[in-house]
């Protein structure tokens, strides 16, 4: 059959670091899709959903990228089980938007709900329920993978299991997510009962999650990454449970499923890059931890989850040159002295976040190259300005590595070669299924290029 036709664009992740020409196809069907893998003429495809990851993931200079935004069908849903089949491309937000007013949330959602369900498999997507409910992958049913050869594989624990878990984390590295089936969330109603407490510092957070998380089904806290001195690591506790509908104010209860709608402004322009600067940051912080207090309130699944999706094109205000978004994981037993010299150094820095997030997290699911574990994982945001971030960020790296932790793939973009197989030590498990479904490196990324997973550059 006619390739779709390609087109040269700028891409990069949301972070808008880095940025890179790449080859761009952009199929309606399947059926393209098989056509690219097989005959596209670039040397190696790199999928991508949404374009939501952060760092180089989804971008592929050195070949092409397959976009899936146009693969966004639901295919069918079992209500008795819960078990919605869709493909790829479908969005978080569409599922939520369909399935909500029917009682039904997805299972594990990140900060943003305009991903695709195919970016989220690959990055094995986790929320601030990790604690209770773990990752996307402890919810994902089964998949349809698009290998190399052109066969279609049925991955689920039963069929083709070590498919099934190098695909979850997998970064689109082991082929082209069709389609899926997940077990979506029964919900009573549209709300939450939050709880949000204010802490005094970071031995202070650390103890109250210790405590309390397992009261709650979703935990976060914000964090002010640039307190100093005695007051390091204060933070906004925010956690949460279902609202049963009689909960609910009596102008809700008629119909507690029912989605509010709100008003959306874009961000119409870049900001200037000396709009986030030391001071700007540091007002920001104080100014957010002195406008809460302690107390429970009812709020919405779009309010508590995704603050920032009220804002389109948000990621604007951190301006042309970007942001870099930082996301570790430090084992529980030296979690506090190890996040403590993390924010102390960036404090110091003057170079900070302007949103934290820390979150505590459950075990690992089976997924050789996904993110979580037990432990604590804290999450940062930092403006692009220039090399002296990076150095910064890889001295960071090696206090994580040290400490037995790891960096999050799906947002990096300046890790170094070398540390993803001391980070993650089933790598090799990855690996040797990459070789297994695709031994021409058919699929590849700039990520994968930068780290060297296939020990050196092509």
């Amino acid at each position: 059959m006619t390739l779709p036709r390609s087109s040269k664009q700028a891409l990069s992740g949301w972070g808008r670091y880095p940025v890179e020409d790449c080859v761009v196809y952009r199929p309606d069907r399947d059926r393209e899709i098989a056509a690219l893998v097989a005959e596209a003429p670039e040397r190696s495809i790199a999928p991508r959903g949404r374009g939501r990851s952060y760092g180089d993931a989804a971008i592929h200079s050195a070949g092409a990228v397959i976009a899936s935004d146009r693969v966004d069908r639901m295919l069918a849903f079992d209500p008795e089980n819960g078990v919605l089949h869709c493909e790829a491309g479908v969005t978080l937000s569409s599922i939520i938007d369909t399935f909500l007013p029917r009682g039904f949330f997805f299972p594990v959602t990140p900060g943003t709900k305009e991903i695709s369900v195919g970016g989220a498999i690959a990055a094995d997507v986790h929320g601030k329920n990790h604690h209770s409910d773990g990752s996307l992958g402890d919810h994902l049913v089964e998949l349809s993978l698009l290998i190399a050869s052109g066969e279609v594989l049925r991955c689920a624990r039963d069929e083709n299991p070590e498919v099934f878990w190098a695909t979850i984390g997998g970064l689109g590295l082991t082929g082209v997510i069709l389609d899926a089936r997940i077990r979506l969330k029964p919900v009573a109603s549209a709300y939450l009962m939050t709880q949000t407490e204010k802490t005094r510092n970071l031995e202070d957070t650390l103890q109250r999650m210790a405590e309390r998380d397992t009261e709650f089904e979703y935990s976060v806290a914000w964090i002010d990454c640039l307190a100093s001195g005695a007051n390091v690591g204060r933070s906004v506790l925010m956690r949460a449970n279902p609202a049963a509908p009689d909960a609910l104010p009596s102008n809700l209860r008629s119909d507690p499923l029912a989605l509010r709608k709100r008003w959306r402004p874009a961000i119409p322009f870049d900001f200037p890059s000396m709009t986030l600067n030391p001071l700007s940051m540091k007002l920001f912080n104080a100014g957010f931890y002195a406008a809460h207090s302690d107390g429970e309130s009812i709020e919405d699944y779009d309010g508590y989850f995704y603050p920032l999706d009220t804002v389109p094109k948000w990621n604007r205000i951190y301006g042309k040159r970007g942001v870099l978004q930082y996301q570790v994981l430090i084992p529980m037993g030296l979690a506090a002295s190890v996040l403590a010299e993390l924010l102390e150094s960036i404090s110091r820095s003057r170079g900070g976040s302007f949103l934290a997030v820390l979150k505590s997290m459950g075990p690992a699911n089976q997924a050789p190259l996904s993110f979580p574990d037990s432990g604590m994982t804290l999450s940062l945001d930092f403006p692009n300005v220039g090399p002296g971030l990076i150095t910064h960020l890889n001295q960071l790296d090696d206090l994580v590595l040290e400490a037995g932790g790891r960096v999050y793939l799906a947002k990096d973009c300046c890790l170094r070669p070398g540390l993803v197989e001391q980070m993650y030590p089933r790598f090799s498990e990855f690996l040797a299924v990459k070789e297994a479904v695709d031994p021409d490196r058919r699929f590849d990324s700039s990520l994968a290029q930068r780290l060297r997973f296939w020990g050196g550059n092509e």
